[in-house]
């Protein structure tokens, strides 16, 4: 064998190494198609077993006693409207809707409006001790309401805000500020400096600028916290449980436990009520979605 083949043979073999390393990501579009494969998959299984318990029972306020009794994950042989009718017929459900939404639509409001304000002075503006407030409202998040219920009634009962939605409100607002304020502050914090330099400029001041400049571009965020405010007043039971004593001051979640109660026998109604009682927050979820999802991307992002 000559030097002259060695070469020759050198370069074969690198040549068929670089084809062997050109070829080897050839099967990762495979690979990748296979793992998204098992990820909707898996992400499908979730869907189901999420959904699951909603189909029943909405399914289940179709049904009569006799059928869930005998086939408790069957489907209605005769659709009964009269579980739904009866309930959306009764004044005492709508009185409940009433206070549910005058709740939920309080508390957002109070909780956008403060928490935007709030979150614009600690993202926007240097001053003394802005670190330690926005430590106290991130550490909000680890304080959940039922460690706090029974010194939260007190205070309640010592403003004599007991048996009133103002004294559901009142707290919601303040177990809501914390993720606000941490939502919302990259969001206004990616604001240029140079914007509102320019605003300074034209004459617009800090509140010009923070009413006709940051609000406007804060609306992904607002909607994102908004939403989040609302759905969560919606399905409040622990706190209304301790502050309203009166069924005419009950919320949606009370009212259906109280129902519940009333009518543990007639289990198709109860059925019914809790749809009907759930409903409005799963449309309004669903409606905004992708509201949510794009603002604590964007969050996430700034």
């Amino acid at each position: 064998m000559t030097t002259a083949s060695l070469p020759a043979r050198t370069a074969s073999r690198g040549s068929g190494t670089g084809a062997e390393l050109g070829r080897r990501p050839s099967g990762l579009p495979g690979q990748r198609r296979s793992t998204n494969l098992v990820i909707y998959f898996v992400a499908l299984i979730l869907i189901g077993l999420t959904l699951a318990p909603v189909a029943y029972i909405i399914l289940g306020g179709f049904r009569t006693n006799s059928e869930i009794t005998v086939d408790p994950s069957g489907f209605p042989s005769s659709w009964q409207w009269s579980n739904y009718t009866d309930v959306l017929g009764s004044g005492t459900f709508w009185t409940q809707v009433g206070n549910s939404t005058i709740a939920a639509v309080a508390t957002t409001l109070f909780v956008v409006a403060l928490g935007l304000m709030a979150a614009y002075a600690l993202s926007r503006y240097a001053f003394r001790g802005r670190g330690a407030i926005y430590a106290l409202f991130t550490a909000g998040l680890m304080f959940p309401m039922t460690v706090a219920i029974t010194p939260l009634y007190i205070l309640v009962r010592s403003i004599g805000l007991t048996n009133t939605l103002g004294g559901v409100i009142v707290p919601q607002i303040a177990f809501a500020l914390p993720i606000t304020i941490i939502i919302l502050v990259p969001f206004l914090a990616a604001i240029p400096s140079e914007l509102q330099e320019a605003a300074a400029i034209d004459g617009l001041g800090r509140l010009g600028f923070f009413f006709r400049m940051v609000v406007r571009l804060a609306i992904p965020g607002v909607i994102t916290v908004g939403i989040l405010a609302f759905v969560a007043s919606w399905n409040s039971y622990m706190l209304p449980l301790f502050i309203l004593n009166s069924e005419s001051a009950y919320t949606l979640p009370l009212g259906t436990q109280a129902f519940a109660s009333r009518y543990a026998v007639d289990t198709s109604k109860v059925l019914a009520f809790t749809s009907l009682s759930m409903i409005p927050a799963l449309i309004f979820f669903s409606l905004f979605e992708r509201r949510i999802v794009g603002g604590l991307t964007g969050a996430v992002k700034g």
